[in-house]
């Protein structure tokens, strides 16, 4: 169960991501405060072409789940393989950005708390891309139920996030704050927030999610990424 204190971070978490919504992608752009060179950009855009050409040796078929689908960089991604995208997030900004990003009629958008989020569908493929480094360590278990729950027999799960890279973070970030999962991150214009920030170790993600009953074998890139696909066993 969750503590009080997974609430409250959670909750600063969602609220920073929706402030964040207009400069997310420079992130992903590696502009302003992300930039950190020629050369470091090169290599952050060379391994998230990996990322990209792992997705599509996976071919995410079907109907698809996307968990935390942010401003669409992965929904961009997934309207290329699948007949339907249902793309969930927590911020209804975000929703509009990606909105306006993918323009898909394959894509049905839905705001809400993933852990709030309820359907009666079960999907070929759930994916979710930089979410699972922010589930709070405490609810590990229960978002691993919840995709479970979500799938189709014999479905399919893919996700990607980061490692623990210092030269994926802004200039002014630090990679943890409090403990080993507590982050403190900062807006352009100055505002501070606290989130979740869990940086896995790929075999050792793999080994606790075989534990949970999981199919699954997770990789990385290099420097910066990590990747993982299966099925529940």
């Amino acid at each position: 169960m969750p503590t009080a204190d997974d609430k409250e971070i959670f909750e600063e978490q969602i609220a920073y991501y929706r402030a964040r919504a207009g400069e997310y992608d420079n992130w992903l752009l590696r502009i302003g405060r992300y930039d950190r060179g020629p050369e470091s950009n090169e290599k952050f855009f060379s391994e998230l072409n990996e990322v990209r050409e792992q997705i599509r040796r996976f071919n995410p078929t079907g109907s698809v789940l996307e968990f935390a689908c942010g401003t669409g960089w992965g929904t961009e991604l997934l309207v290329n393989y699948a007949d339907q995208v249902t793309a969930v997030d927590s911020s209804e900004e975000v929703l509009a950005l990606n909105r306006n990003k993918v323009r898909s009629e394959k894509v049905h958008y839905a705001q809400s708390d993933i852990y709030q989020w309820q359907t009666k569908k079960i999907f070929d493929v759930i994916f979710f891309s930089f979410w699972l480094s922010h589930v709070p360590p405490g609810r590990f278990t229960e978002f691993w139920d919840k995709v479970r729950s979500a799938l189709k027999p014999g479905g399919r799960v893919f996700f990607a996030d980061t490692l623990a890279s210092r030269s994926l973070a802004a200039k002014n970030h630090s990679l943890f704050q409090k403990d080993d999962s507590i982050s403190l991150r900062y807006l352009d214009d100055g505002r501070e927030f606290q989130i979740i920030k869990v940086f896995y170790d790929p075999g050792e993600l793999t080994a606790r999610l075989n534990e949970l009953g999981w199919r699954v074998s997770v990789k990385s890139t290099e420097t910066h990424f990590l990747y993982g696909s299966g099925e529940v066993q």
